[in-house]
């Protein structure tokens, strides 16, 4: 097939239209999930869809579609795209350059006249920020589930206490021309651009990351309880200090963990202690760690080495630990086929590429479960993100999307 390429003006003029949606004084955006703001950047990308011929579908749980038909209807779509959710004070790429890249695919497809066999689809996925309604990845955990669980519907938003059943409820009817479907369906494959959200690329300046997946990541919340007691009164010898505990725990647990293995990752996020007097030994020390790993096997030996030295850390204290996982996500590991179309797809355009693992969860960790998929990584300066100083130099943006239309002809090949 010919070597077509992407509108990249019509790309950066679209990245630069919806970075207005949400815009904030410091050059990001702030466009949360299932807002009014969503809802404006829900509604231009349908309007542009229909402008072009495009059929409009949302599902359930709000994800928007829009489908480029192919020769043979009935067969599985190939899925492109992202998710147009952003962070309280995020960038105006993460997210919003996948969806849109797919959508100029789309139409560069459309401009050639370009017939597929099967049928092109954009996704723009619900909530994968998970900063207003947790947990992330909303709409793809549903669309590979093929449900919404009854706990989500009774979430409060955590900017203003508006309930996740109204917010969808709202979102889904303020886009009334989209036509209904099921939540879930049959996808051939699904592949999806994203800034890398690390510097890696840019210091080694190689355009373009090929992911081969995604870590896990596991949360648990550790609570150690002593005994609060006279700052200045109680001895050594008498005092049942949870935090005393907790920074020795942390202490071993810190140069154990990564130093020893690049692939590791361990985060403690949050702590909080109670009472919270200042001239009292608490009485319970709570915080919570992040662990990551690409191996499932290495993140229960995390895990149970995580657990162990607490345990052991809060007895010498004369104190007790509880520790509870609360979050759970397996790694994601891409089909070693679709990782080789994108490889000719990158010697296709004489593009250098770097295969990477993300560090970072996506849609595409979801969508792995139910069909073959992939991502595309592009340099972000400074390996900035979630961060309103976020950017994404223009070649790269327009790389980043010609990869990703080089790759769709590679897979429907």
């Amino acid at each position: 097939m010919a070597k077509f390429s992407i509108n990249g003006e019509r790309l950066l003029a679209n990245l630069d239209r919806f970075a207005a949606i949400g815009a904030t004084e410091k050059g990001g955006v702030n466009r949360q999930a299932l807002t009014g703001l969503d809802r404006e950047a829900r509604r231009l990308l349908a309007k542009l869809a229909m402008d072009r011929g495009f059929s409009v579908f949302q599902d359930p749980v709000a994800n928007l579609f829009i489908r480029r038909s192919g020769r043979d209807e009935t067969l599985p779509p190939l899925l492109i795209g992202s998710h147009l959710d952003s962070q309280p004070a995020g960038g105006r790429f993460d997210g919003a350059l996948g969806t849109l890249s797919a959508f100029e695919v789309l139409e560069t497809l459309e401009d050639f006249g370009i017939e597929t066999e099967r049928p092109v689809e954009v996704v723009a996925f619900t909530n994968e920020e998970g900063c207003r309604f947790a947990p992330g990845c909303m709409g793809s955990m549903a669309f590979a589930s093929r449900t919404i669980p009854q706990d989500w519907l009774k979430l409060l938003a955590t900017d203003n206490g508006a309930d996740f059943a109204g917010e969808l409820s709202a979102t889904l009817e303020s886009l009334p021309e989209a036509t209904m479907r099921d939540l879930g369906f049959p996808v051939f494959a699904y592949i999806e651009v994203h800034i890398e959200q690390g510097p890696s690329l840019e210091k080694q300046g190689v355009p373009i990351g090929i992911v081969t997946g995604i870590q896990g990541t596991r949360w648990l919340e550790v609570s150690i309880t002593g005994q609060t007691a006279h700052a200045g009164t109680t001895a050594l010898i008498y005092r049942r200090d949870p935090f005393h505990a907790a920074v020795n725990a942390l202490g071993s647990l810190f140069p154990a963990m990564m130093p020893a293995d690049p692939a590791a990752r361990f985060t403690v996020g949050r702590i909080a202690l109670q009472p919270g007097a200042v001239n009292a030994i608490p009485q319970t020390a709570i915080f919570t760690i992040d662990i990551r790993h690409p191996s499932s096997e290495t993140l229960d030996a995390m895990e149970n080495k995580t657990r162990a030295v607490t345990q052991a850390a809060a007895k010498d204290q004369n104190c007790e630990a509880t520790i509870t996982q609360i979050f759970d996500m397996p790694p994601a590991n891409f089909p070693e086929d679709i990782l080789k179309m994108l490889d000719s797809a990158a010697q296709e355009r004489g593009f250098v590429t770097q295969r990477m693992l993300s560090g970072a969860f996506h849609d595409a960790l979801f969508m792995n479960r139910v069909a073959p998929s992939a991502m595309i990584f592009v340099p972000c300066r400074d390996g900035l993100s979630h961060n309103e100083a976020e950017y994404v130099e223009p070649e790269h943006s327009i790389a980043g999307c010609n990869m990703l239309l080089a790759s769709v002809l590679q897979v429907l090949a």
